[in-house]
């Protein structure tokens, strides 16, 4: 059985220039970029390092495939 996951990646710029993009439905998952594609691209590993932790350790869709995908709001 395949799970099926897309996850809303927010992007906004700070007042100091820099990104910062965040996937709301996990938790802590945010990071920081130079620019928007800087930012979209270090939330986007981070979530997925998360996933992959929540997976190892049989937190999060025990006994099922995974697939991941990302929209930027």
């Amino acid at each position: 059985m395949e799970n099926q996951s897309q996850f809303k990646i927010e992007l906004e710029q700070e007042e100091d220039g820099r990104w910062i993009g965040e996937v709301p439905s996990l938790p802590g998952v945010m990071a920081y970029g130079s620019n928007r594609g800087e930012a979209l691209a270090a939330v986007q590993a981070l979530a997925l390092r998360v996933l992959a932790d929540q997976l190892e350790h049989g937190e999060a869709f025990p006994d099922q495939l995974l697939n991941v995908s990302f929209v930027a709001a």
